[in-house]
């Protein structure tokens, strides 16, 4: 048995002695009473605090998650689905939120989504779809938040993708037009730098 075994065994022999000695062993009038056998409520603090004292000089909490941090959370108000929304977020979990909230935020990020395609048919498949999970969120009596999300109009949408695509594509032809701009003036600078030293 190492050394460390030994002093841990006895630093938890000796907390149980003086517990044990602490207990009353005659009848007391006192509240406090020890009633068969068990241990008064100062008797169990007194053992609690006795064995953390012991795990902390063992090193039982040392390395724990979140050591040396702040609470994370503790300026919020107070909210009692707290661990369920901790649960989602920290699992990553989709799909237990009802529709409503779901098809609100992908009608947010829905032209993001549209500019990302390449074609016009892609944009129609993905406004269809978008469209169609709308009219099925409205159908269904599951609760919760009602479906206030606007079915888009393909037609309007389609329009405004190829304006977004088509100013995009200016934009860069102009980026490009500018960068051949200022080779060809850094390439006339340097002839002439040639021509000065010659």
């Amino acid at each position: 048995m190492s050394s460390d075994r030994r002093d841990t065994d006895s630093r938890l022999a000796a907390a149980r002695y003086r517990v044990e000695r602490e207990l009353p062993t005659g009848e007391d009038e006192s509240d406090e009473k020890n009633q068969a056998g068990q241990a008064t409520l100062d008797q169990r603090a007194q053992f609690v605090e006795i064995s953390i004292q012991q795990a902390m000089r063992r090193g039982d909490f040392d390395d724990l998650p979140g050591k040396g941090r702040p609470i994370p959370g503790l300026d919020r108000v107070h909210d009692p689905n707290w661990w369920i929304k901790q649960k989602i977020e920290r699992e990553g979990l989709t799909g237990l939120a009802p529709p409503a909230l779901g098809l609100r935020k992908e009608n947010a990020d829905l032209d993001a989504r549209l500019d990302e395609q390449v074609s016009e048919i892609g944009v129609r498949d993905i406004l269809k779809d978008f469209n169609a999970r709308i009219v099925e969120a409205r159908r269904q009596l599951l609760g919760g938040p009602p479906v206030v999300t606007p079915l888009r109009d393909v037609e309007a949408e389609v329009s405004r993708w190829r304006e977004r695509r088509d100013e995009r594509r200016r934009a860069a032809d102009e980026e490009r037009e500018r960068e051949g701009s200022a080779r060809a003036a850094m390439s006339w600078r340097e002839r002439r730098r040639a021509r000065r030293k010659g």
